[in-house]
């Protein structure tokens, strides 16, 4: 069987949206590229290993908890929608990670953006 784990590393690190992955203690357990790049001001790779509550108000760090517990609650608890920011034209989520028999290993922070790509399709340079 073939080990995955460089592939989704890939897939994670080629996304240009930041993705901030924590395990269950809220401890950081990794940054992409671009979310080192977009939290750079607050210390950017240093926060790997740090918890994700240091990061937010106590408002915040309330709502990550009970989304946590949310999550724990059923299998099918997979994705909250956490914030508009309407400056970059983005959504933010946060998003259960499970292992291979569906129990919460954690959570991850995912940011969309709405604005269209306006690249030409196939355009390679």
């Amino acid at each position: 069987m073939i080990n995955l784990s460089p592939f989704f590393k890939s897939i994670i690190d080629q996304d240009q949206a930041s993705i901030v992955i924590c395990d269950l203690n809220h401890t950081i357990i990794y940054m992409n590229p671009a979310s080192i790049k977009n939290y750079a001001k607050w210390g950017g790779e240093t926060l790997v290993g740090k918890s994700l509550m240091n990061c937010h108000n106590e408002k915040s760090q309330e709502m990550i908890i009970k989304v946590t517990e949310w999550f724990k609650t059923a299998e099918c608890n997979d994705k909250v929608h956490t914030f508009f920011n309407e400056k970059q034209n983005k959504d933010v989520y946060m998003i259960a990670l499970r292992d291979e028999n569906k129990g919460l290993i954690g959570y991850y922070e995912k940011h969309e953006f709405r604005t269209k790509d306006e690249t030409p399709f196939y355009e390679m340079n």
